[in-house]
């Protein structure tokens, strides 16, 4: 088992990690430039991350049923869970570029964007949009090749995106002399590519699942129904965990340029730790619903067991390395002095952060390959009520340290209400 857990969790932490790579290069060539660039950039991608957070359930909800569905050893499940993503992928993809000036405007507003950061934020908006379309299409054959327990492929395509992003950016942004425009630039560029391979990745090795396919089958309601209603419930989770997000953003950008530039550096840390950690969630989703899948129990708590011992094993390496060379890190994402001296009050929160929130990443990745959304939907909801309690009160009586406490506390009370579930046998699991 601990060899299975390896062998997926390896290939996604390698993978996950070059995606805050992207955002750390980004900051970093931002960060030469101004304050307000690391501010423009960060509340820019931050948008387009709670965007694609709301559809996370086309790669969450995909991973679930289709490694129950391997589990089965049911093709044709197989098949036409990838077929019902890619659906929902296009109806997804078109309704943002339709609307997206409204999209972008209530972005702007929810983000409190001040009057300096808008231009900046609205030119990275209105180019990176774009580039949904192949960003919600990666989801979907992302989580579907977790699903087939191929971390491979998620690596090959993760690494490939992010390698041409980074040199796209230091093409645009130091050659051709652009700034956010050009970050924005490379990204869709990017994604796109991302796109091209997966296809070509998909149709290597896996075209001898396309006889399975019936067009009548993508669209029978009585499946799509089930799909749909998992994704739901998912949908609803992350919609809460993108306002804790989006109020956190708020009350930076409501401390000034500078609150909100450290905040956007310290939240690279975050991305680090919580794409590391990841990585045995992402083994957890596929191994747990293989074997859930299969009707296997002992194994599934084998599993669960395991993929935590994994996960607070490597969260205690990045709280280890936060304590003792947080400083130093801070110089990769900033050299202006006055932004690492707003930042370094805050950096303590880095050192714990890792341990205390580990837990609701790894529950989430048990829950997914369950799939267990409702229970995901509801403790999430709990926890969503705690933080706003705890914004409240924290941010009010201590300021920008209330402000990362009440974050903590989101993570904490989301992996508190989950092992509460699981343990007290409360969980169901929905219809695949």
């Amino acid at each position: 088992m601990n060899k299975e857990i390896l062998r997926l969790a390896i290939p996604n932490i390698i993978s996950n990690i070059s995606v805050p790579l992207l955002s750390t290069v980004d900051t970093a060539l931002m960060g030469r430039m101004s304050e307000l660039h690391i501010a423009a950039v960060g509340v820019g991608a931050m948008i387009f991350n709670f965007i694609y957070w709301n559809f996370g359930f086309l790669r969450m909800g995909t991973t679930g049923i289709t490694a129950q569905a391997f589990g089965q050893q049911n093709d044709a499940m197989i098949t036409h869970t990838l077929g019902r993503a890619l659906l929902v992928v296009l109806v997804v993809a078109l309704s943002l570029l339709l609307f997206q000036i409204p999209i972008g405007e209530a972005a702007m507003y929810l983000m409190n964007a001040s009057e300096n950061q808008r231009p900046l934020i609205e030119t990275y908006f209105y180019i990176r949009i774009w580039a949904a379309p192949a960003s919600l299409g990666l989801f979907a054959f992302m989580g579907w090749f977790f699903g087939m327990q191929n971390a491979i492929y998620p690596l090959i395509i993760t690494i490939v995106v992010n390698v041409v992003n980074i040199a796209l950016n230091f093409l645009f942004v130091l050659h051709f002399k652009m700034d956010v425009d050009g970050v924005a630039w490379s990204t869709v560029i990017a994604q796109y590519v991302g796109l091209l391979l997966a296809m070509a990745l998909f149709y290597a090795k896996y075209r001898h699942l396309l006889v399975h396919y019936k067009r009548e089958a993508i669209v029978l309601w009585e499946k799509l129904r089930e799909f749909l209603l998992i994704n739901r419930d998912i949908f609803i989770r992350t919609v809460c965990l993108t306002l804790a997000f989006t109020l956190f953003y708020n009350q930076s950008s409501a401390g000034g340029d500078l609150v909100l530039a450290a905040n956007v550096i310290l939240l690279q840390f975050v991305n680090w730790m919580s794409y590391g950690v990841d990585g045995f969630a992402y083994a957890a989703e596929s191994l747990v619903g293989k074997y859930h899948g299969a009707k296997d129990a002992p194994k599934t708590r084998k599993a669960v067991r395991l993929s935590f011992v994994w996960g607070m094993a490597l969260a205690a390496l990045f709280s280890i390395a936060y304590c003792f060379f947080g400083a130093a890190i801070l110089r990769i994402f900033t050299n202006q002095d006055h932004v690492i001296a707003a930042t370094l009050p805050f950096l303590f929160w880095m050192a714990i952060f890792p341990l205390l929130s580990t837990p609701c990443y790894l529950w989430d990745g048990i829950f997914i390959g369950l799939t267990a959304s409702k229970a995901m939907r509801d403790s999430m909801l709990l926890a969503f009520g705690v933080f706003l309690i705890a914004l409240f009160i924290l941010q009010y009586s201590y300021g920008n340290h209330g402000l990362w406490a009440a974050l903590l506390l989101f993570m904490v009370a989301r992996g508190a209400f989950q092992y509460w579930w699981y343990g007290s046998g409360r969980v169901t699991f929905a219809s695949t």
